[in-house]
């Protein structure tokens, strides 16, 4: 019996700093090691089988492992050589090394094999079943007892099994046994039997099954026996898979007729206080996979989990039910559609729905099932979590068959932020990452820090699971008008393991709002993608809806021109593979708009937006979808039980941008293109099922005018979908923002830069990584830039500079920095402390004091002493008055880290 503890309560959101965060709604699942999750996700070193582990029991410290297999050998990097482990081996829970307990299990001709282990309740006799005729020569029939104390074979406890034995259950006085065999001492006893414990001997109970038995578990009352396997009848009534017996009869104390499917079985059942839980396996279409959980006050269902994946053990231990199977699709919980194989997972023994806790394997050999069996181990206020299969590899690492996991020492980071920064308007930064993935931790701590600062500027808690990485984001309002600024992530554990941080991403912030992308979020998209990413696979959501979408199949980035005015840029799609999908599974309400920007030549069609039930593979489900024919016609469609569809009469596939918005709601369906209406449909109604949004691929069999492809191949850009409906007059005017004049910034690197030391009057530092500025004794720095003239109709809107101080310490400083203009002739490799030029008395701007520590800072300069100079060479210098020196990298630092760079902003006038 196990002892059960309560759910961690539900995750916040946390600040710090100066600005906002949108925080994500998700599960409450654990933190690392802590309640409800027991066990870190990382893999200790183990001794591994050459073969399967088939049943797996623990005793004092030490766990047993069978199945098929004849040696062991040290993990990867470990000492020692391989030992004969014939079908048994005994390892010390808390090093994974053999212990001297040494068991052959054996048989005359076949294949000997242990199936299960299972320890009497005072934990001094290990029982095991199989196929086998011997253990270390003594002569057994498929079932035997082991002295623990001894790691001998009890030979008063002989009874004689005619076939394999595939489950074990054992009381103080009963073993109880299910398997293939059709007698047990020469007696009809049909898949399911008990004998007694002390000498074998067969006991009345009979409990029939027609086919297999896989799964035997006594209730904790010890008054019923849970049953599990292939069968479709015990004693003669019709009950599939799963039956509760009574305990000394075997009599039918619970049916469950048309309960699971008649393609499916159970291969393993499990209890702890309150109730009991099966993992299932089926074979061909519409199976049932997953797992169940019964009360043992009525053995009725508490919840099933319907995940696809043939679970094979389940393990429920301090309210968490552990899991192995190879669940590929759990779209019916509504959580990752078909795809990638995950062997092991944690649910809550209260309801469905994955915690934070999802260690993996692969599949493996035999069957290729991956993990088959579990089992919980302690030594020295320890506990280990022991897997066994087939598998041959760990968290991607080598290691066959035997694994386990401990309730302390979670090591592992979580994986590196994948970030990005944009600005709409002045005096806010949109900083935003995919969420990171802790295979132990689902609640991880994201420090944002800004212009290289050892401190971070803003602090969020989100959630993330490995089949849920949604976008969160963080807003700085301290950013400033025409200034530039760099932003890192990082994300931290419950242990305090922390990531390795984020790319560093730039933003400028623009002096005047950017028209296109401000009023796409006014009028409240909850998606928008621009598809300005410069990495894979992370499409970032400029909306505050923090809807991410991921790339599939390398699609190709920072695609210009865009659609729209100014740098952002388009995503290209090859029309064979590539396409985006939406990071979050959700439900589309009964009013809606989409919309996006395509350019193309194709010949061929595809989806160019939609809806469907499938990330990465065609979906089953889609609608809510704009694709073009083959002859560049757009259709809008949704699905009413029939195909709804709104088709243009022209064609768009001129390798021109062109502009659609589709929208539903009251008014029905509508069409536009390049702002105007190009059809209705009186149509309120869509298909409702949950599922994500999709770009430039999905499924479109059954609809009209299908293309020869469903791939999108072209240009797509400023994807954004709305819970509302847009109305005509805001469609004409997102087509009219697309070519307004938006701000053009610009960024020059300083073409010569140096400084004067009045303690090396004739030294010239042109070469040096560094810059200095001191006021007494005198250290001056010289910066000359090459301006550019303002673009043809723009005038020049903001200047800042932009200065790194440098890793030595006390590189920064108390001191006013002041930017002035430079009046007298210079050059980088000859000016000195004595020939240094002439300054202006009129500051450009400057730094109140700069703090250590190497980081990005940035001053606003006077724009019009900027633009008077645009067009020629132009040179400013760095001063103070004080006596604190600041020590910056100049160009010729190394990697050219913390370049000076001028910004320039130019817009309409």
């Amino acid at each position: 019996m196990r002892r059960s503890r309560g759910l961690a309560a539900a995750l916040a959101l946390s600040l710090a700093g100066s600005g906002a965060a949108v925080g994500l709604g998700l599960v409450a699942p654990a933190a690392a090691i802590t309640p409800p999750v027991a066990f870190t996700a990382d893999p200790l070193p183990t001794w591994q089988p050459n073969g399967v582990v088939w049943a797996l029991a623990e005793a004092g410290g030490t766990v047993f492992a069978g199945g098929t297999f004849s040696t062991v050998r040290p993990p990867a990097g470990g000492g020692g050589a391989e030992q004969p482990a014939v079908n048994f081996a005994a390892l010390d829970a808390a090093t994974g090394a053999p212990t001297s307990c040494s068991l052959s299990f054996t048989i005359g001709s076949g294949t000997a094999t242990v199936r299960a282990l299972t320890l009497s309740p005072d934990k001094k006799t290990l029982y095991a079943g199989g196929y086998f005729g011997a253990v270390n020569g003594t002569p057994v029939s498929s079932i035997a007892a082991i002295d623990v104390a001894t790691c001998t074979v009890k030979q008063s406890f002989r009874p004689a099994f005619a076939a394999t034995v595939r489950a074990i259950a054992v009381t103080d006085d009963t073993v109880y046994a299910g398997g293939d065999f059709l007698t047990v001492a020469g007696q009809p006893r049909q898949r399911f039997a008990a004998v007694d414990a002390a000498d074998g001997a067969l006991r009345p109970f009979r409990a029939d099954a027609d086919d297999p038995g896989r799964a035997v578990e006594v209730t904790p009352d010890g008054r019923n026996v849970l049953l599990g396997g292939d069968f479709f009848t015990v004693n003669g009534t019709n009950t599939h898979a799963l039956a509760v017996v009574d305990a000394a009869s075997g009599a039918l104390t619970k049916a469950y007729p048309g309960f699971i499917e008649t393609n499916s079985v159970v291969k393993d059942i499990a209890t702890d206080a309150t109730g009991f839980y099966t993992a299932n396996e089926g074979t061909g279409g519409g199976v049932f996979d997953g797992r169940i959980a019964l009360n043992l006050s009525d053995f009725g269902q508490r919840w099933r989990d319907t995940c696809l994946g043939a679970t094979q053990a389940v393990l429920p231990y301090r309210s968490v039910l552990y899991s192995a199977s190879h669940a590929h699709d759990c779209s019916s919980v509504g959580e990752y559609p078909d795809g990638q194989r995950h062997h092991l997972l944690a649910q809550p023994t209260s309801a469905v729905g994955k915690l934070g806790w999802a260690p993996d394997t692969n599949d493996g050999i035999g069957e290729g099932i991956g993990p088959r069996v579990m089992a919980v181990g302690s030594k020295a206020g320890t506990d280990y979590l022991w897997v066994g299969g087939e598998f041959t590899t760990v968290n991607g690492a080598a290691q066959q068959s035997l694994t386990r996991f401990s309730s302390t020492g979670d090591t592992g980071a979580p994986t590196t932020p994948v970030a990005s920064a944009a600005a709409f308007r002045p005096g806010e930064v949109q900083v935003r990452w995919r969420t990171s993935l802790d295979l132990d931790d689902s609640a991880l701590t994201y420090r944002i820090y800004r212009n290289g600062a050892a401190t971070p500027i803003g602090t969020v808690t989100a959630d993330s699971l490995f089949f849920k990485r949604p976008q969160a984001s963080w807003t700085d309002t301290t950013a400033q008008a025409g200034q530039s600024y760099t932003y890192r992530v990082t994300a931290t554990d419950a242990a305090g393991n922390v990531s390795a941080p984020s790319g560093t991403v730039s933003v400028t912030v623009p002096v005047t709002a950017d028209a296109y992308p401000s009023q796409v979020r006014a009028d409240g998209a909850q998606l928008y993608w621009r598809y300005d990413e410069s990495s894979l696979p992370y499409v970032a959501d400029s909306s505050d809806g923090n809807q991410a979408g991921v790339h599939q199949n390398a699609p190709a980035l920072r695609q210009s021109p865009g659609a729209v005015g100014g740098a952002s840029t388009a995503i290209g799609f090859n029309g064979t593979n590539a396409h985006v999908y939406g990071d979050r599974r959700q439900s589309i309400g009964s009013t809606y708009s989409i919309e996006t920007w395509f350019r193309t030549a194709t010949t061929q069609g595809g989806k160019l937006i939609g809806f469907g039930n499938q990330q990465i593979n065609g979906s089953s489900q889609y609608d809510k979808h704009v694709y073009m024919t083959d002859d560049g016609r757009l259709v809008y469609g949704v699905y009413t039980g029939a195909t709804r569809t709104i088709t243009t009469t022209a064609s768009y596939n001129d390798d021109k941008w062109h502009h659609v918005v589709a929208t539903q709601g009251p008014g029905g369906m509508t069409l536009y293109v390049d702002g105007a209406q190009k059809g209705t449909l009186n149509v309120t109604t869509h298909e409702n099922f949950s599922g994500y949004w999709r770009v430039g691929f999905d499924g479109l069999g059954g609809w009209p005018d299908r293309p020869t492809s469903e791939h999108f191949a072209g240009l797509i850009d400023e994807t954004a979908v709305y819970p509302g409906v847009l109305s005509a007059a805001q469609v004409q005017h997102h087509y009219a923002l697309a070519s307004a004049p938006a701000d053009t910034v610009v960024q020059l690197t300083a073409s010569e830069d140096t400084y004067a030391n009045a303690g090396a009057p004739d030294g010239n530092f042109g070469t040096s990584g560094s810059l200095a500025v001191r006021g007494t004794s005198l250290y001056a720095s010289y910066l000359r830039f090459a301006l550019p003239a303002a673009p043809a109709g723009t005038v020049l809107k903001s200047a800042t500079l932009s200065v790194k101080t440098s890793t030595m310490a006390g590189a920064g400083t108390t001191d006013t920095v002041s930017v002035v203009p430079v009046t007298g002739a210079w050059t980088e490799a000859g000016t000195t402390y004595n020939n240094r030029p002439g300054l202006g008395s009129t500051a450009l701007g400057g730094f109140p004091g700069i703090p250590d520590g190497s980081a990005v800072h940035t001053a606003g300069l006077d724009t019009a002493a900027v633009a008077g100079a645009l067009g020629g060479s132009w040179s400013l210098a760095l001063t103070s008055a004080g006596t604190d020196a600041l020590w910056l990298w100049s160009s010729e630092a190394a990697a050219n880290e913390g370049t000076p760079r001028l910004t320039l902003t130019f817009g309409a006038p």
